[in-house]
């Protein structure tokens, strides 16, 4: 088994000062990582029936696409404002400085469906929270959020504590 944080790059003051940036890429550029990540997830979901892995814009995707292919579900963006070309459900939320939307298309998930919320970071848990929103706001039932890092000391879980979390690796 590899140990997936020799794949995680940090980076001191991106994008800005003081922020120590996780970088994924190199795990991205390593097809065996990729796939024991892959592996790993799967594992934290035990046998559970899902029936859509719901990704956030954008590096949600990475992983979420290729979960929803193991686990033969279907894959749904969530995605940053205007992105969507159909009838989109909207949700807002708080930043450090401001606000933010994300959008998710009005047909993505049937009431009842088991979901699994998929991104590579939490960090304040804002985005989390409001993919989460949108998703039982369509009748979705979130079986899991799972991320590839967690910082912890950023307490994002708490803003998702309803839910069960689950990361690979935490800082």
């Amino acid at each position: 088994m590899k140990n997936l944080k020799e794949y995680i790059r940090e980076i001191s003051d991106f994008p800005s000062e003081g922020i120590k940036y996780k970088d994924i890429t190199p795990l991205l550029l390593d097809p065996e990582a990729v796939q024991e990540t892959v592996a790993q997830f799967i594992k934290l979901l035990g046998d559970v029936k899902i029936d859509k892995v719901v990704g956030i814009e954008s590096r949600g995707f990475f992983f979420g696409m290729l979960l929803a292919e193991k686990l033969k579900a279907g894959f749904v963006p969530i995605r940053k404002p205007g992105k969507l070309p159909y009838k989109i459900h909207a949700e807002s939320y708080k930043l450090e400085y401001g606000t933010d939307i994300l959008e998710i298309h009005q047909d993505a998930i049937k009431p009842g469906e088991n979901v699994i919320l998929h991104d590579d970071v939490l960090a304040t848990g804002g985005t989390a929270k409001a993919a989460c929103s949108l998703i039982e706001k369509m009748g979705g039932n979130i079986i899991q959020c799972n991320f590839l890092i967690e910082l912890g000391f950023l307490n994002g879980r708490e803003k998702i504590a309803e839910h069960e979390v689950r990361s690979l690796l935490s800082y």
